[in-house]
């Protein structure tokens, strides 16, 4: 017996909420510092250095400043690149009939990982003292990490987040 509506299934399915997000996230690295606590660390850390660095040269230790030059260019180039890296994020999409996972380098190279969510289990390493380490979705022979530059508070709120899904996914809800 056909409805006179062409845009509903027989079995009362509406076929566009398949491919609607059952759950969806985007991760950030996490980030200790701000631009304002960096230029805050870096200023002291001068302070510090050339305060140091001038009476080792009073005292007749001059190499010493040239090498608290060297330390300032490491700390700056490493709190530069952690910046950087900052730009990086991963998207996880989860639908009736797949999982999508994009990661995106602070490059902008995006590399995709697909699984239906049918076969995919959710596994996990967890530590007592550490909390949630390590968060793998695994379909077949495939594994992919998931969340691994957030910390193990905000990888435990994604593996929730993506295991009542799944578990809705494979219930028919």
């Amino acid at each position: 017996m056909a409805s006179g509506n062409p845009s509903v299934h027989p079995d009362g399915l509406d076929p566009d909420s398949f491919d609607r997000p059952v759950f969806a996230a985007t991760i950030r690295p996490h980030q200790s510092l701000t631009r304002t606590g960096f230029r805050a660390v870096m200023g002291g850390l001068c302070l510090v250095s050339t305060a140091v660095s001038v009476w080792a040269w009073r005292m007749g230790f001059w190499p010493i400043a040239g090498f608290f030059g060297l330390d300032m260019l490491g700390i700056y180039l490493a709190l530069k690149v952690s910046f950087r890296r900052g730009g990086s994020f991963e998207e996880v999409m989860i639908s009736q009939i797949e999982i999508l996972l994009a990661r995106v380098s602070h490059r902008g190279e995006r590399r995709e990982w697909r699984f239906n969510p049918l076969w995919t289990k959710l596994t996990s390493v967890d530590d007592e003292e550490f909390g949630l380490l390590r968060l793998t979705l695994v379909s077949r022979r495939q594994e992919v990490v998931v969340a691994r530059d957030a910390g193990p508070e905000e990888r435990a709120r994604v593996a929730d987040g993506l295991s009542r899904a799944l578990a809705d996914i494979k219930k028919g809800r």
